[in-house]
């Protein structure tokens, strides 16, 4: 018997039920068309979103500036958005003592002189406000970063001069890093609220 001769060659496999290529690629080919259609579609929203964000100013962006109408106490007050009432602004990151005995707070120490250091800041100025991850806190104050026109830093003036101490309130964590080593400064020069009570020994 003769041995049986197996032909090993590519011509042995390629039979009538084997599919063209050109199957192959009209089998491939709908699904890469809408894989790169999909693509195609989310870079152009991601695209028009940023040209939007950059093209519109708003609050958001912090382009809007907002003139002061009345300042609360050393840490709260009040903008003219347009609005009948007004907009209540709330410093993020700082807490100034209390100027005056209200509800269940007492007033505190140096809470006269660090609400008058704000007014005499920003009575009557525009202001630029910056915001942080928190829109607005449990009393529907909108919390912000706030600048005057010639880029003070308000929420950091409070702290670097001692009229405001640090409270930090997560998730507005932004600046918290900056805030504390300012109050270490201020406490360490003894600015402001740092400054022992008339009733306090000095060391």
């Amino acid at each position: 018997m003769n041995p049986v001769q197996i032909n090993l060659s590519s011509q042995y496999h390629k039979n009538a039920d084997s599919p063209d290529p050109g199957v192959y690629r009209q089998i491939l080919e709908p699904g890469m068309r809408f894989r790169r259609t999909i693509v195609f579609l989310i870079l152009i929203t991601v695209l028009l979103t940023r040209v939007c964000g950059q093209s519109t100013p708003s609050a958001d962006s912090g382009m809007t500036q907002y003139t002061v109408t009345r300042v609360v106490d050393g840490d709260t007050f009040w903008v003219d958005d347009g609005s009948r009432e007004g907009l209540k602004v709330r410093l993020i990151g700082v807490d100034a003592p209390e100027p005056r005995n209200s509800g269940f707070k007492m007033k505190g120490y140096f809470g006269s002189e660090s609400s008058a250091y704000l007014s005499q800041l920003l009575d009557g100025r525009k202001v630029r406000l910056e915001y942080d991850v928190s829109r607005h806190d449990r009393y529907g104050r909108t919390l912000a970063y706030v600048y005057l026109e010639d880029g003070t830093f308000v929420n950091a003036d409070l702290v670097k001069n001692g009229y405001a101490t640090v409270m930090t309130m997560p998730p507005n964590v932004k600046h918290a890093e900056e805030f504390v080593k300012l109050a270490e400064k201020a406490r360490k020069q003894k600015r402001g609220l740092w400054k022992p009570a008339p009733s306090q020994p000095i060391d």
